[in-house]
This record gives structure tokens, sequence and C-alpha cells, in this order.
């Protein structure tokens, strides 16, 4: 792991950047303490419930409201 950062010093800084704000955007979401149902299926799925609502709210400020629900429709 030192020699990958060694050839790529900005490695740490570009994954902060991108994947480190997601998962904190959604433990602020899910009230950064624990997920409230119970069992492996249960938890992924209400994981997946998140991801879902995160990738929806990106999608409507990148694209709008209006023109998303256009492509949805098609």
């Amino acid at each position: 792991m030192q020699g990958r950062l060694e050839k790529m010093p900005n490695a740490a800084r570009i994954r902060r950047q991108t994947a480190e704000h997601v998962f904190g955007t959604l433990k602020s979401w899910m009230g950064a303490s624990h997920f409230l149902m119970k069992s492996l299926p249960n938890v992924k799925t209400e994981m997946s419930l998140h991801v879902l609502a995160y990738n929806l709210k990106r999608a409507m400020q990148i694209f709008g409201v209006m023109p998303l629900m256009k492509i949805m429709r098609a």
C-alpha cells in the first residue's frame, strides 16, 4: 500500500473527494448510528433504499426534476 501511495501521492485525497463524501452523506441521513432493521437481508434492503434515494437526489440535481420525469416516463 505504501508503495502505491508513493507512486500516486494524491490517491488518498482523490478517494476522500469522491467516495468518502457519499458515505458521509448516507451516514448522516441514516442518523449516524445504526440500521433500523435486523438480519442481513433486511439491512441490505435498507441500505439499498438509502443508496437509491441518494442516486435519485443526485440525478434530480444534475438533470432537473422535469427532464428526469420525462426520461423516466419514456
